[in-house]
């Protein structure tokens, strides 16, 4: 019997994303340990929906297909906020951190490749499946494997390089999504590390808060114009910085002017209310970050990762392993061995198996249990954005040769 393909549309997709975000957290009330292990609300509930498709698709033969236009909207609502919220204090204070984390993960890139192919020559594959399971896949994510497969199929040895591609980086996602919190429970319980207290969450708020947070439809929308506004002129440097030969994601822009006008604005006019540091901009944060991961989660299709199996699973299995063993004794001692490298050890997991905004996510689900680690928020954001893709071709590039 053959699959009936079914398309939905950007409006229910949407609609069922916050569906899917509301039964992440029902579950993490009603679990106690999806609290304690500090896996985020929408990783619980995108995995679940993502089983019922699979569910769907494997009884009755229905395949699902999510139009993903509003996913990239929020993409850009999430880190236009994060941008918001930063204060060149706290840059300064994480330029130390930002450097050491950029050399690392920098060196990670040619790290995870060195690990790719040196299993697949070991199971007798091509170097390039290595490649489709390192860095292009994992610290690349969807959008880097689906640039390289063509090449990579090819020229290279791997005809079906793009299902392998996706289907590593689609089980990264969930694996990022799912190890982070965990390996932050780890390393505080083992090193007596307690969070922090008396500041503001950059995305969403404390547990203990959410009962008796307050806000007012006012504030909200004056949250949202300013994101617009922000968004508008990030575009307007977007097609400037084209224009000069530069290609960015759109949300590096507004990363970038959110960031120039909060540390702006606020000093030249004192007496016009600004959103940095509110419980508005944080909830508007958690909002475009928990749909974004959830939407990103149910559209997964986990039978085209079954077909896949085998060697994929072992040289998946082995990244895993080593980053694990890399973020639990060297990474978080490079950093610091203190709270904020316990949030960057989450955001780093799920920036290597992952990708930013699973990095992002497990840093919020960590940061809503033990405090706020507002330059953690920044840092990694910066690295992801302004480096990693383009030193990830040149790796890849080098590699495959």
């Amino acid at each position: 019997m053959e699959t009936q393909p079914i398309v939905i549309v950007n409006f229910m997709t949407f609609t069922i994303g916050i569906m899917v975000y509301f039964s992440g957290r029902l579950l993490t009330q009603r679990v106690g340990f999806l609290r304690e292990y500090n896996i985020p609300e929408p990783v619980t509930g995108g995995i679940l929906a993502s089983l019922v498709t699979l569910a769907l698709f494997l009884i009755f033969n229905i395949e699902l297909s999510f139009e993903m236009d509003i996913r990239n909207t929020l993409l850009i609502y999430f880190f236009t906020a994060i941008g918001l919220n930063a204060r060149f204090s706290d840059l300064l204070k994480g330029g130390k951190p930002l450097l050491i984390l950029l050399v690392i993960t920098l060196s990670y890139i040619v790290f995870q490749n060195l690990i790719g192919v040196t299993a697949a020559q070991l199971l007798g594959l091509p170097n390039a499946m290595g490649v489709l399971t390192g860095s292009a896949s994992l610290l690349g994510g969807h959008g880097t494997v689906i640039a390289w497969a063509p090449e990579i199929s090819a020229n290279h040895g791997v005809p079906n390089a793009l299902e392998l591609g996706v289907a590593s980086a689609t089980l990264g996602l969930i694996i990022a999504s799912l190890l982070g919190g965990p390996i932050a429970k780890f390393l505080m319980a083992r090193h007596k590390i307690v969070g922090s207290s008396g500041e503001e969450l950059t995305v969403g708020t404390s547990y203990k808060d959410e009962a008796t947070e307050k806000l007012s439809h006012v504030n909200f929308m004056a949250v949202m114009l300013v994101v617009h506004m922000a968004i508008i002129f990030g575009y307007m440097l977007n097609e400037v910085v084209i224009e000069i030969g530069i290609r960015l994601p759109l949300f590096v822009t507004c990363l970038f002017v959110g960031i120039l006008m909060s540390n702006t604005i606020p000093l030249m006019f004192k007496k016009i209310p600004w959103p940095a540091h509110t419980p508005a901009l944080a909830m508007f944060s958690e909002f475009s970050l928990g749909l974004f991961i959830a939407m990103s989660l149910m559209g997964m299709q986990l039978w085209a990762v079954a077909d896949l199996a085998g060697p994929l699973i072992i040289l998946l299995g082995l990244q895993v392993l080593v980053a694990t063993l890399f973020v639990v004794f060297i990474f978080f001692r490079i950093m610091g061995s203190d709270y904020q490298s316990v949030v960057l050890s989450a955001g780093f997991t799920g920036f290597v198996l992952g990708a930013t905004p699973t990095a992002i996510a497990n840093m919020s689900a960590v940061t809503k249990s033990h405090g706020a680690a507002p330059a953690a928020f920044i840092i990694l954001p910066l690295v992801g954005a302004f480096f990693v893709d383009l030193t990830n071709a040149f790796v890849i590039q080098f590699f495959l040769g």
